[in-house]
């Protein structure tokens, strides 16, 4: 992307400690951007923006609980009293563990919809409050490529999802203020996420490459270089959308990732309700070569 892309403007990235949102705080710094991270320990924000400082670039970080309605209130208009104006929001911020439905709790459902999805609501909503309804802007959050289904994570591909379908409300709310909203959805990229997980996790995830169609997992890079074209001019008519990012792979698609247990049920046969229905030669063992003429 062209130097200085994004100077002088303010963006805000949260979870900016570590991960997708360190690249993406550096990608922006490095284009002229006066980045503000985000998260919960003002340890790992500093070491950041003290490697963006090193580098060239200029951060700016407060601690936030995003799920901290109050807290995020605050935090955005002390950012946009500070710089005048918010130029873009990063919605980055987010976790969540792996377990199959049946094991999840209430509580560990609803904390990782909260971080997940009520998050991220929170801050569109005050930096559209704050600064974007009079100026425009754009936000785009980070999601997850998971439109078939979230096998393990039900918890949060349900926020994912929720998240995407309020970037489309926004899109249209906001759209006439100026505001674009989109959402970026990684697929398997390897990041320091990946070593949060346990043993078990890590196993599938050492698997999982061998079902992206590009035979390898993407990288932190890949994934600001699309935050940062969607916060451009260059998208500047690009409104509502989700951007896959995921090498051509869903999550789910290989039986690598999320293996299918033996059948659980005894049922004998599916019902069949024509009576002239006939089994496929091959799934019958007999003849394979179809009768001259037989197109069905």
């Amino acid at each position: 992307m062209a130097p200085g892309l994004f100077d002088d403007q303010t963006i805000i990235v949260t979870g900016g400690g570590s991960g997708f949102g360190r690249c993406i705080a550096h990608e922006l710094a490095s284009l002229g951007s006066r980045v503000v991270i985000l998260g919960r320990t003002l340890e790992k924000l500093e070491k950041v923006a003290a490697e963006i400082a090193e580098d060239g670039g200029s951060a700016d970080c407060w601690t936030c609980d995003i799920r901290d309605e109050q807290r995020v209130a605050t935090v955005v208009a002390e950012v946009a009293s500070k710089y005048g104006r918010i130029h873009g929001l990063v919605n980055n911020a987010g976790g969540q563990f792996r377990a199959p439905m049946e094991s999840i709790s209430r509580n560990g459902f609803e904390t990782v919809v909260r971080n997940n999805l009520v998050g991220g609501f929170l801050m569109a909503r005050e930096v559209f409050k704050a600064s974007m309804r009079e100026h425009g802007g754009s936000i785009v959050n980070v999601t997850a490529d998971c439109r078939n289904g979230f096998p393990g994570m039900a918890h949060t591909g349900a926020a994912r999802a929720g998240t995407e379908n309020l970037a489309r409300t926004a899109a249209w709310e906001w759209g006439p203020y100026g505001v674009r909203v989109n959402s970026v959805a990684p697929g398997f990229v390897a990041s320091s996420g990946f070593d949060t997980y346990d043993e078990a996790t890590s196993a599938m995830l050492r698997q999982a490459a061998a079902g992206i169609p590009l035979k390898r997992f993407g990288n932190e890079a890949e994934i600001s270089a699309a935050v940062c074209f969607l916060l451009s001019p260059a998208a500047g008519f690009i409104n509502g959308a989700t951007l896959d990012v995921d090498g051509g792979g869903q999550f789910g698609s290989s039986p690598n990732y999320w293996p299918l247990p033996e059948r659980a049920f005894n049922e004998p046969s599916a019902w069949n309700g024509f009576h002239r229905s006939r089994p496929p030669r091959i799934l019958a063992g007999g003849d394979t070569q179809a009768d001259p003429g037989d197109s069905r």
